[in-house]
C-alpha cells in the first residue's frame, strides 16, 4: 500500500491504489481506511477537485517506508553476496523487465488496441 502511494506521488487516489494492488475498488477503500487509521496514511482534498481525495505519507508511513526499502536492499544483498557481478547485472536487468511488465498487465495497458 505504501509504495502504490509513493510511486504514484501526490496524484494518488484510491483508484490508483486498486490498480496498483490488483483488486477492486471498495477493497482499496478498506485497505486504505485501515492504513489512515493506522497513522501510515493521510487523506487530503484535491487542490483542483475538492471532490476528490487524495492519499499522502504521513511521516510515520515515510519511516515504515524506509525501513522496509532497507531491508529489501539488504536481504538482497545478502542473498547475491557470492554472485558474480555479471549474474548480479543480467538479474538487476531482468527484475526491472519483469517489474515493467507486472505493472501494465497489472494496469491493463498491456490490452492490445481496439
Amino acid at each position: 500500500m505504501l509504495d502504490a502511494v509513493e510511486d504514484r506521488g501526490d496524484s494518488c487516489a484510491v483508484t490508483g491504489v486498486a490498480t496498483a494492488l490488483g483488486v477492486d475498488q471498495p477493497r482499496a477503500s478498506r485497505l486504505v481506511l485501515r492504513t489512515v487509521e493506522g497513522g501510515w496514511l493521510a487523506r487530503r482534498t484535491a487542490p483542483s477537485d475538492a471532490r476528490r481525495t487524495l492519499l499522502t505519507l504521513t511521516d510515520r508511513g515515510r519511516e515504515q517506508l524506509d525501513r522496509t526499502h532497507q531491508f529489501r536492499q539488504e536481504l538482497f544483498a545478502r542473498v547475491m553476496a557470492d554472485w558474480p557481478d555479471a549474474d548480479r547485472s543480467e538479474f538487476a536487468r531482468l527484475i526491472t523487465a519483469f517489474v515493467t511488465s507486472f505493472a501494465e498487465v497489472v494496469s491493463g495497458t498491456d490490452q492490445p488496441p481496439r
